[in-house]
């Protein structure tokens, strides 16, 4: 048997699926693995933001292209990185468990303290309006590009600090970069960060990746992706949510921003029905704003 891995052919992308090739040959050696890697249209537009160019759609069209038209059989993403709405025809079949969901600072090479005289870099709006709150008289632009290109702009003295995810600076073996951890306390995490999923069409047999399967960590995620599509969430829009599960209760904290301000709520409940308590927590926010402004 073989399967043919869809990814995107960012180095960190890369990584990623053949993190998980590795992980599935100790489990299933006997299946062949092959990387298909394909550029998608939001690796090619980096003079604007997400927003501005539709969204993070554009990181998974090709993708989910190669799956419809059979060129792959599986797909893998960073959860954080996939739309607020998947194409029903290919269902996330996978979930990674979590790795450190931590958004973290980086400073350029030799710094010790944030230059906040250039601006931090970040394409974020939920890292802005956070980041705001806890650098005080910071000015937050937009940065795009890989991680790579991202760290050479930092260096190149275009910014006095970036906002990146630890984890994807931990599998890039980027670590050492670290200046500062945001506690999920300080910055709540985007939906599903730290999580890799693996998407497939309908019929593909769940059971081959069922020894890989995190059903811990897809809980956390369906539930935290449940909170930012209530809230029709996407790139543009400063959402966030962070789930937590112990002993078979799940506790999520999510964030919501609309003119007036942004704020923070807590629910919780049973593990299982963390997608319905995350979209009942969204429609209070959401309602609760509403009746402020009227």
């Amino acid at each position: 048997m073989k399967l043919r891995i869809g990814t995107r052919d960012s180095r960190l992308a890369m990584i990623q699926a053949q993190q998980f090739i590795q992980q599935l040959n100790r489990v299933r050696p006997d299946i062949q693995t092959e990387i298909v890697a394909l550029k998608t249209t939001g690796d090619k537009i980096l003079d604007r933001t997400l927003d501005q160019v539709g969204g993070k759609g554009l990181f998974v069209k090709e993708l989910d292209q190669a799956l419809l038209e059979n060129q792959a059989d599986l797909t893998v993403h960073c959860v954080k990185d996939l739309p607020a709405e998947l194409d029903p025809r290919l269902p996330l079949v996978a979930f990674s468990p979590r790795e450190d969901p931590r958004d973290v600072l980086v400073l350029p090479q030799g710094a010790s303290q944030p230059d906040l005289s250039l601006p931090v870099g970040s394409a974020s709006p939920r890292r802005r309006i956070q980041l705001e709150k806890l650098l005080p008289g910071c000015r937050v632009e937009p940065v795009r590009g890989n991680v790579i290109t991202r760290l050479e702009k930092l260096d190149s003295g275009q910014y006095g600090a970036l906002v990146l995810a630890a984890a994807g600076l931990r599998r890039l073996g980027l670590e050492s970069r670290i200046s500062r951890y945001f506690s999920p306390q300080e910055m709540l995490p985007a939906a599903g960060q730290g999580i890799l999923a693996v998407q497939a069409r309908e019929d593909f047999d769940r059971s081959i990746l069922a020894p890989l399967h995190d059903e811990e960590s897809a809980l956390r995620a369906l539930a935290e992706r449940a909170f930012i599509q209530t809230l029709d969430g996407g790139c543009s829009s400063p959402v966030a949510a962070y789930a937590q599960i112990e002993q078979g209760q799940i506790s999520l904290r999510g964030l919501y921003w609309d003119e007036s301000g942004w704020e923070i709520r807590q629910t919780q409940g049973p593990a299982e029905q963390g997608p319905e308590l995350a979209r009942r927590l969204a429609l209070a926010m959401r309602e609760g704003r509403a009746a402020c402004e009227r």
